[in-house]
């Protein structure tokens, strides 16, 4: 046998910069990104979210939709996709609902809620209990409503696609969401 000492050696990391091409610059990744880069944004409760489709954008989307207060405001709205973050009331439900061309996929990020879905309004036979970090996909077609059964107000973000509400949506009850989706 032989003995070599000192065999293991420790792990060596490496911090692989990124290229911002709009500034012709290197950048570290990682958090050290939001210092830099123009199209990292850090959601803040005083702070207006405003829909930044179309253009490049990076958020910490769990932030984001604890903090959101409004009952659906769109963040990023594309030629093929909508993201969407929602905060429903105790008690209170998104509202029964069918999309005949939008496949949709939400995920709880706080609270909990009884998801329902079916193929007619008077049908719904798929039901489930959803949690923190729960994600719950609608196909185009299906009856679907999400009601909050905790006690406090259930976050969400909800992925539309294609898109499912106009560029710059801001609902700030649902009461708002109902009549604008009315007319």
């Amino acid at each position: 046998m032989y003995y070599v000492p000192y065999m293991y050696s420790p792990p060596v990391y490496y911090v692989q910069p990124t290229y911002d091409y709009r500034q012709a610059n290197y950048y570290p990744i990682g958090n050290e990104m939001k210092h830099y880069s123009p199209h990292f944004s850090r959601y803040k409760s005083n702070g207006k979210v405003k829909d930044y489709g179309k253009q490049p954008y990076v958020v910490d989307i769990e932030e984001l939709t604890k903090q959101n207060k409004t009952f659906r405001t769109a963040i990023w709205t594309g030629n093929h996709l909508q993201v969407t973050v929602m905060s429903i009331n105790v008690g209170d439900d998104i509202g029964l609902e069918i999309h005949p061309d939008v496949d949709q996929f939400i995920r709880v990020e706080d609270g909990q809620g009884l998801v329902q879905m079916g193929d007619t309004k008077n049908n719904l036979s798929f039901k489930a209990n959803v949690y923190d970090d729960y994600a719950i996909m609608v196909p185009a077609g299906k009856w679907h409503n999400i009601t909050n059964t905790g006690n406090k107000p259930l976050k969400v973000y909800s992925i539309y696609a294609p898109p499912e509400h106009p560029f710059g949506t801001v609902h700030k009850t649902k009461a708002d969401a109902m009549a604008a989706e009315e007319n």
